[in-house]
């Protein structure tokens, strides 16, 4: 699965527990885009997930 390639945020797995307390494996998959950002003054294509997009912690392409 895809991974944030600035913080490494990636699927993350758990026990989806219903009202029966019927117990079963599920996973929860981070909002991922893929983004021209600027990685050492050249724009290349990375993908990463919105928090570090809204944290600013990558400077988008233009």
């Amino acid at each position: 699965m895809a991974k944030c390639e600035i913080c490494g945020k990636g699927v993350t797995t758990g026990i989806q527990l219903s009202h029966s307390h019927i117990r079963t494996k599920r996973t929860w998959s981070p909002n991922i885009q893929k983004v021209r950002a600027l990685v050492n003054g050249t724009p290349t294509r990375i993908k990463v997930c919105t928090r570090c997009l809204r944290s600013g912690k990558v400077t988008r392409a233009i």
